[in-house]
């Protein structure tokens, strides 16, 4: 194991006690947001370091800083290998020498890994400009084998397992890379893995390491810190926290260091009256990595949901909903709309609007204006006698919910796509509004929005409670649940491990019951 102040490496040589990589005064504002504030790391010859934090305590700023896509303030500093680099910059030798494997892998599915690894770095051509396919062939070929999953890398990547596509995403990311001193970053590589395949992934990590590169593991599992890191970077709040060498903590202790001390927020939700009556109930639902979830949900309650990625609390909303694309058991019941219990799979006719977790994917259509996108779901409302379209009351109804939510545009008929994130956000959930229903579910309800539109969408949702609509935020993000929940399940492995109420809900709780070291 490596020591905090010690790297890794042939103890008593020059290249081996300097950092591969080390970054100092680290910050960066986003309007009224201090994402990161004088941030330092640095990684040793030969470790996998990792970076841990909750959701929004700003690792991914920092990784797309050293990707560069972000630029970082003034007054950071950057070295790899001893020789400093522009924090921004995406070009030059010494920066390649620092690579990325995001989260969503980067690859095109319909393409063979062949084809994927060019993509990056090029084909080989012939003097009269034809591609040599045999010799990609064997170079994509010598790639993949070391890690030995027996990748056809003439086949369509669509039909590789998903450990097979992280090792080609790894393979693209290492090809072509002049020595072994340099840095991998993964992040967060293991959200897309069944657990079975979890394992193998580590063991590809250390060879890698082994292997002479340093690796920087980015995560928010303690499980895969302890069984894989030498050294872990906390970050919380954008600054810091600490770094340790992994053998020295305890999984308490490394939450205790991400959760911080218990701290109130200005938002905290009235409770519940006893005896509210159920405005939804579920039993048995099973979708995805889901076994046999069963919760009740009361009229004027906010529900929080929540767990590690790959937990399975954000396939809740969605298989309640009706929304989930894949199998689906157990049933659903809304007293209001209907009082027979439905087959979870038919959950859509019960006109529960969601507020999905992909705002730009799933929650608005680009092309569409501020009002159609608003009363889409309408529209059977909104027809004249004909058949036609009621123009007028359409407009009527989209004006009066962007009032009411406080959408900021240029009018109704401005393009979505002209809006900031946080007004398209207060737009999808006017949407859902608009066909009062008793039961709203959104699913990530903040991601991508500044701090007053936080704060904004914190006021109409608790509005909305205490005029006695449920509501349930499936969230990972801490804050989210502090300030919107009376109560919160905590889901992990596919089952709710853990349920917390009222003066209970604190970040220290929450994070123990996520990461089970309570």
């Amino acid at each position: 194991m490596v020591h905090a102040e010690t790297p890794l490496g042939s103890a008593g040589t020059q290249e081996t006690d300097r950092p591969v990589l080390r970054v100092s005064g680290l910050s960066k504002r986003f309007g009224a947001t201090q994402a990161l504030q004088d941030v330092d790391l640095d990684i040793a010859h030969g470790e996998i370091h990792a970076l841990i934090g909750p959701n929004g305590s700003g690792k991914s700023t920092l990784i797309k800083i050293l990707a560069g896509y972000h630029h970082a303030a003034p007054g950071a500093a950057a070295e790899l290998d001893g020789e400093p680099f522009d924090l921004g910059q995406v070009t030059g030798s010494r920066h390649d020498r620092l690579r990325f494997v995001h989260q969503e892998l980067g690859l095109v599915g319909e393409l063979s890994a062949t084809d994927n690894l060019a993509l990056s770095r090029g084909f080989a051509r012939t003097a009269l400009g034809n591609i040599r396919w045999p010799e990609m062939e064997r170079r994509t070929t010598a790639l993949v084998e070391r890690f030995g999953l027996g990748i056809d890398v003439r086949r369509p990547l669509s039909t590789a397992t998903p450990v097979q596509r992280a090792v080609v995403a790894i393979a693209a990311a290492l090809q072509g890379w002049e020595g072994r001193r340099g840095v991998l970053v993964l992040d967060e590589p293991t959200a897309v893995l069944p657990p079975g395949e979890v394992a193998r992934l580590f063991d590809i990590v250390r060879e890698i390491r082994d292997s002479g590169a340093s690796v920087l593991y980015v995560s928010h599992r303690m499980d895969e810190i302890f069984a894989l890191a030498d050294r872990v970077t906390v970050i919380r709040g954008g600054r810091r926290i600490a770094t340790r060498r992994v053998d020295e903590l305890t999984p308490r202790s490394l939450a205790e260091l991400m959760a911080g001390e218990e701290t109130e927020t200005e938002h905290r939700p009235r409770p519940v009256s006893d005896g509210a009556a159920a405005v939804l109930e579920v039993r048995g639902l099973s979708a995805g990595p889901l076994h046999g979830v069963d919760f009740t949900l009361a009229r004027g309650e906010r529900l929080g949901i929540t767990g590690l990625v790959g937990s399975g609390h954000e396939v809740v909303p969605y298989a309640v909903c009706g929304a989930y694309g894949g199998p689906v058991r157990g049933q659903v019941r809304v007293p209001e709309r209907s009082p027979r219990w439905v087959d979870a799979k038919d959950a859509g006719r019960l006109g529960v609007p969601l507020v999905p977790a992909d705002r730009a994917g799933e929650g608005v259509i680009g092309d569409f204006s501020v009002g159609e996108n608003l009363t889409l779901p309408l529209l059977d409302r909104l027809r004249a006698r004909a058949g036609r379209l009621h123009r007028r009351r359409e407009s009527s109804l989209a004006e009066e919910w962007i009032r009411r939510v406080g959408v900021r545009a240029a009018g109704r008929g401005a393009r979505i796509t002209t809006l900031s994130g946080g007004n398209q956000q207060k737009v999808v959930v006017a949407r859902c509004l608009a066909q009062q229903p008793p039961v709203l579910v959104l699913c990530e309800p903040t991601a991508g929005v500044d701090i007053a539109t936080r704060l904004q969408l914190y006021d109409l949702i608790e509005r909305q409670a205490d005029e006695g609509m449920g509501v349930i935020v499936s969230s990972s993000d801490t804050e989210d649940l502090l300030a919107l929940c009376t109560r919160v399940l905590v889901v992990r492995d596919g089952r709710i491990v853990r349920e917390i109420s009222g003066r209970d809900i604190t970040e220290p709780a929450l994070v123990h019951a996520m990461e089970g070291t309570e």
